[in-house]
């Protein structure tokens, strides 16, 4: 049993691709499920209750302290707990790419806003809950990109380099609450985000990042899941401030 039976769990960025195969697998493992995203997270939550389990939605604009101290609070509200927190939402689909300093400024600081200030902005906003109830677990969604020096989409990977540093510098601060912080970092999942950022070089993406991995093979949303529900259940209660790359292999820490 992975212990996630009625505990709260929150969910970012969990309207569709990755944050959706979260959600409804944590649910499945027993979770009540706390669905937030900048996008209506209707279809996450109609698939968990069709399962048989149980989520609310609400809206999150990870650029605003306002929207995520709201995201605790109706957290709070629906359940009356807060127990875990998945920081998944990230702007990724849709950047642009190319040398480094021909990236627009404008989107470099968004980029940093939501990726990085959005996650800190979430785990200050579960923050009392998860003390008044004893403790958490905050997973934070890194990736690849950070630890194998991806070109030529410079703010993605440093935003993502600065989630693993985030996760170790908070580890050390909340591990007297007992609550535990670590992140995760997937390579490249075949999802809707990632067809857009490749846009048409995607088949030859996706060539070359399985090439290079020991277990030759695209990631897929299943391969994540069981990461997740590890972290966030009490088979990991004494890990924190970890880094798990779920990479086929790609680089070894």
């Amino acid at each position: 049993m992975s212990g996630l039976k009625d505990k709260v769990v929150i969910v970012t960025g969990a309207a569709r691709g990755l944050g959706q195969a979260y959600a409804e697998r944590l649910a499945a493992e027993g979770a009540k499920i706390v669905a937030a995203d900048i996008l209506d997270c209707s279809e996450t939550v109609d698939a968990v209750k069709a399962a048989g389990g149980e989520a609310t939605g609400v809206i999150l604009d990870a650029g605003s302290t306002e929207s995520a101290d709201n995201m605790a609070a109706e957290a709070v509200k629906a359940y009356g707990r807060i127990d875990g927190l998945v920081n998944n939402a990230a702007l990724y689909a849709g950047l642009s790419g190319g040398p480094f300093e021909t990236l627009p400024e404008e989107e470099w600081q968004q980029v940093m806003n939501v990726n990085i200030t959005g996650l800190w902005r979430c785990s200050k906003a579960v923050l009392p809950a998860m003390k008044e109830t004893g403790g958490g677990s905050i997973v934070n969604i890194a990736s690849l990109a950070a630890v194998y020096g991806t070109p030529y989409s410079l703010h993605y990977a440093t935003s993502k380099a600065a989630v693993i540093g985030m996760s170790r510098s908070m580890a050390r601060e909340l591990g007297r609450y007992w609550i535990r912080v670590n992140s995760v970092g997937p390579s490249a999942v075949m999802t809707e985000a990632t067809t857009s950022f490749f846009g048409d070089k995607i088949e030859k993406a996706k060539k070359v990042i399985a090439g290079g991995q020991s277990l030759q093979r695209n990631l897929e949303t299943e391969d994540l899941t069981g990461t997740i529900v590890y972290l966030l259940g009490d088979d990991s209660e004494f890990v924190t401030g970890q880094t798990i790359m779920v990479d086929g292999g790609t680089v070894f820490l």
